[in-house]
């Protein structure tokens, strides 16, 4: 039993083969520069990876294919469960796209194409907003107009649930512990970027809200900011909406402050005395720490706070950063432990501190076969 996952954005397109019961992927890759020479669309790009699949001797009718599952950012209030796609679940999503414009529009493409291709097969679709659906009321909750925000359906939905949900369940099972007998601060760090707060395993604070553009600095993207920067901008810098959403999801965050958002390449801008390079570091660090000490004091205490997705997994100066000076919190940080680089889920805090502290291989297009599966199969 296989299943192929499709996540699809703007101008690429990532696809896995899955086995959902053992974890193996048989095949993964990304197409990209949808719009540009040969790849003029996403039919184009869904083809392109069937074609990539069969030269390495994958031909989709001989891989036992039980379902394909879609990557959908926004779920909105409706939908909270990994849903079997027809007609009238793709007008609903197109209804929602103003929530996630930059995401659910071209994952919606990316539906319609795979569809039209695989129409034998049940496509499913999994919801990035899923997880944090039953956030406490207080925590999901803004300070607005009651009756406009139930009009407009405004609240904090949260975002990467799917990751945030695999990662907290892969750090009780590295502990050894039950996932609901555990306080967890989990930290998705990767061009976007999220931290989440789960007690006895349930998420109860998140840090993105309307839209993945709220919370942490990230690579592109401005994280929290004063609501009054944006009638500011449109009062006495002219600018209309569009050129302030653009602003603060495409041009903001390290990339703003700093000019990169590839951390590696930050690094290097900083080692050669770049000031406006570590800036942006320090913001980047500065939002993280505070995230993290705000999760703490909504918890009361935490068990493990575990660093996933690109950023968390691989950049030993962001973890070692984000977390020192931390032992009046319970939190130490072993130097050597977090110098290490592996693939594999692993401790970084010294064996004294309350707090473990651990890195966390995300694998959504894992998490995503498997829900597909659990559908299928029930």
């Amino acid at each position: 039993m296989t299943v192929l996952v499709i996540n699809s954005g703007s101008s690429s397109l990532k696809y896995a083969v899955v086995k959902p019961d053992t974890g193996e992927f048989l095949a993964d890759g990304i197409v990209e520069r949808i719009g540009e020479g040969p790849i003029a669309d996403h039919d184009a790009a869904l083809r392109a990876a069937f074609d990539a699949l069969a030269a390495e001797g994958l031909h989709l009718d001989e891989l036992g294919l039980v379902a394909v599952g879609h990557r959908v950012v926004h779920g909105g209030q409706t939908f909270y469960r990994p849903t079997v796609i027809d007609d009238a679940l793709v007008a609903k999503l197109e209804e929602l796209s103003p929530l996630a414009p930059l995401h659910n529009p071209p994952a919606l493409l990316g539906i319609q194409v795979a569809r039209k291709l695989l129409p034998e097969l049940p496509h499913i679709a999994v919801f990035d907003t899923a997880f944090f659906h039953d956030l406490p009321e207080a925590a999901s909750t803004y300070a607005i107009d009651h009756d406009l925000a139930q009009q407009w359906k405004i609240r904090r939905y949260g975002f990467h649930g799917t990751s945030h949900e695999y990662v907290s369940r892969q750090a009780a099972e590295f502990l050894g512990k039950p996932h609901d007998s555990l306080n967890q601060i989990v930290l998705h760090l990767g061009n976007g970027a999220s931290a989440s707060a789960l007690s006895g395993g349930r998420p109860v604070d998140t840090s993105m809200g309307l839209t993945p553009m709220e919370g942490l600095v990230m690579g592109t993207r401005s994280g929290d900011v004063d609501p009054g920067v944006i009638m500011y901008l449109w009062r006495t810098a002219g600018m209309s909406v569009e050129e302030i959403e653009t602003l603060l999801n495409r041009r903001s965050g390290v990339l703003g402050v700093g000019g990169q958002n590839d951390f590696r390449k930050l690094h290097e801008l900083i080692e050669s005395g770049d000031q406006n390079a570590q800036l942006a570091y320090d913001v980047y660090i500065h939002r993280l720490r505070k995230y993290v000490g705000a999760y703490l004091a909504v918890l009361g205490r935490a068990d493990v706070i575990s660093f996933t997705a690109g950023v968390g997994e691989n950049d030993a100066a962001v973890r070692r950063d984000a977390l020192s000076g931390l032992t009046g919190l319970g939190i130490e940080i072993d130097e050597g432990l977090n110098a290490e680089r592996s693939k594999q889920a692993r401790r970084i805090s010294t064996p004294d501190s309350p707090v473990t502290v651990l890195v966390v291989p995300t694998n959504e297009e894992l998490a995503i076969a498997r829900s597909c599966a659990d559908v299928v199969t029930s």
